[in-house]
């Protein structure tokens, strides 16, 4: 199938497809914020939640006896596969173990796979660079690479089947991208260690690409590569998926791989996905883990005005540049209503926050313990939780003016003039009703300055009516992305109570700890999109999670996207402990 053909099926089984289907200048290597979690909104401007604040007006009822917000999971220790996943906790923990782990990934994170905007067809030799990765991979991991079947996808696309001996059983899908941001030339002499030497200083790894995200391609196989080393033959069958082109959208990647698995393993074929995420933190004097169960929706909308040229000596009143200065004004002064809804993912997270936290002050904890059946006490947890304006962005929909240009000359009148603006979509909204609103914000303006108003393709102005300019909004790079499917995350959600008991056993293992409060796991939610998005079709229950311990306070492991990247060895290894349980236990679970 050629490269044309390829994207055309797609369009017609992919959702999102059309979002970023130009690797234009805005599609930038992504930013630190476009892979926060939830905990991010929840560790910055702690004041906000210690401070005692007044209920204002609001009327919050009492709190009924017993209450449950956040419910729990037990650790989930392998069972049925317990001798192997004993004696595998018991490797990992030796000197030896941690040497082949600093092996392991210090040799992907030698291999420089940086992806660029606007680096063509996979046929461009540029792409060329992952074919030393390939060979490493497969040279590291001869197991696996000897027990799994292999099929490339689009050339670099890897997609690895772990045969089950139950082909009854719906498949675990992991995925995990090969690709990495660029290291600036300019920020070199900043890296404390070569960003692509993959050293090593006694505690840490240094190099891009060792957090985000080859420790978790590199984390999945060396959990594959020990468990077969042991013996082990799943009944279950495992996926892995690995896109190469996740830094600037997977179109090429992510996609490819969702419509080959789309035609071998049909719509809704998988038990569950796991894909690069958040991991835990103390937060509040609690150590939390947050799972992503969702990820907001994207639309860049192209506000353009055009107005008569001329000289710049007799100048009317406003110049295309001046009237997009008052519309783009007129956005910054209208920020979209937000409200924190019941059930959805950053009100699960707040609900548990508030059980669980001890540092959480008491008004916000009694607001959020009332607001499942209290309007008045939601609205003033909402206020004391919009104090902190990182949570309320990921409640909300969003806008950003990113981009704007006008003008070619100083002594000509600007002919035309416009700006991009990007909006995050809340889980509860969609683009149709982000259009509706960007519509309806400026039809006061354009008839104040007599413009013919064109929206998104309809017009929104009177045909007939004489004009000074034309007013155009149209969506830019791309029609925009809808927000993710929620996944089911209550006490009747076997995938997410799975995940939760995995998530625990790994963390009481790795300290050789037991008990199921040392470490509490909440829903949480994405403010930007991962490689998942092109995966929609293939499985309801889609976490978003690394398993990556955190400083305090943060949200991301230190030197994400930036300069100093590094993943200490101890976490790694934890890394490989999260795998090899979650593959043990979807085994052996009741799953369909």
């Amino acid at each position: 199938m050629s490269q044309a053909n390829l994207v055309e099926k797609k369009a017609d089984e992919l959702p999102g497809i059309n979002a970023r289907s130009s690797t234009t200048k805005l599609s930038k290597v992504k930013a630190i914020a476009f892979k926060t979690i939830l905990v991010t909104a929840l560790t910055i401007s702690a004041s906000t939640y210690f401070v005692k604040r007044p209920l204002n007006s609001f009327s919050v009822g009492t709190l009924e006896s017993g209450v449950d917000l956040c419910p729990q999971a037990d650790e989930l220790v392998p069972e049925k596969n317990g001798v192997i996943w004993e004696s595998l906790q018991l490797t990992y923990g030796t000197e030896a173990f941690k040497a082949r782990a600093i092996d392991w990934l210090g040799g992907a994170v030698r291999i420089p796979t940086e992806t660029f905007d606007d680096m063509g067809d996979v046929t461009e030799p540029v792409w060329e660079k992952f074919l030393p990765l390939h060979d490493y991979l497969k040279d590291s991991f001869p197991l696996l690479h000897s027990n799994l079947e292999l099929t490339k996808v689009n050339t670099y696309g890897l997609l690895y089947v772990w045969k089950g001996s139950d082909s009854d059983l719906k498949p675990l899908l992991l995925a995990a991208h090969q690709d990495v941001v660029p290291v600036l030339e300019t920020t070199i002499n900043e890296w404390q260690h070569p960003p692509f030497s993959g050293h090593f200083d006694g505690e840490s790894l240094w190099g891009r690409g060792s957090c985000d995200d080859k420790s978790g391609l590199i984390g999945i196989m060396s959990a594959i590569e020990s468990m077969l080393e042991s013996g082990f033959k799943p009944t279950r069958t495992v996926v892995i998926a690995s896109g190469f082109d996740e830094e600037v959208s997977g179109m090429r990647g992510a996609s490819s791989l969702a419509t080959e698995m789309l035609e071998r393993f049909g719509e809704n074929a998988f038990a569950m996905l796991l894909d690069e995420g958040s991991g835990y933190s103390e937060v509040y004097g609690r150590v939390i883990a947050v799972p992503g169960i969702a990820e907001k929706g994207s639309l860049n909308v192209q506000i353009k005005v055009t107005s008569p040229g001329g000289h710049s000596s007799l100048p009317p009143p406003h110049t295309s540049i001046g009237i997009l200065a008052e519309l783009l004004v007129q956005y910054e002064k209208n920020p979209f209503e937000v409200h924190l809804t019941r059930g959805s993912p950053t009100y699960k997270s707040a609900q548990c926050m508030a059980q669980h936290a001890p540092g959480i002050s008491s008004s916000l904890r009694e607001h959020m313990l009332r607001a499942e059946h209290c309007d008045g006490a939601l609205r003033a947890a909402e206020q004391e939780l919009f104090k902190n304006r990182a949570f309320m962005s990921l409640v909300g929909t969003t806008q950003a003016i990113d981009l704007v240009d006008g003008g070619v000359k100083v002594n000509a009148l600007p002919e035309q003039a416009w700006a991009i603006v990007n909006h995050r979509i809340s889980t509860e909204s969609s683009t149709a009703a982000t259009k509706a609103r960007d519509i309806e914000l400026l039809k006061s303006l354009a008839n104040n300055f007599n413009l013919s108003y064109t929206a998104f393709g309809s017009r929104i102005s009177n045909e007939d009516a004489p004009s000074y300019g034309t007013l155009i909004l149209s969506t830019a790079f791309g029609d925009g992305l809808e927000p993710a499917p929620v996944t089911p995350s209550g006490e009747d959600a076997a995938p997410f109570q799975l995940l939760s008991g995995t998530i625990k056993a790994t963390y009481n293992s790795h300290r050789n700890i037991s008990g199921s409060d040392a470490i509490i796991v909440s829903p949480g939610i994405m403010s930007g999109n991962t490689d998942t998005r092109f995966y929609w079709k293939l499985t309801d229950h889609i976490f978003r999670y690394g398993h990556l311990g955190v400083a305090s306070g943060g949200s991301l492991p230190s030197g994400v996207h930036t300069v100093n990247e590094a993943i200490s060895i101890d976490s790694f290894v934890e890394m490989i402990r999260f795998y090899t349980t979650l593959v043990l236990n979807v085994d052996e679970s009741s799953l369909p």
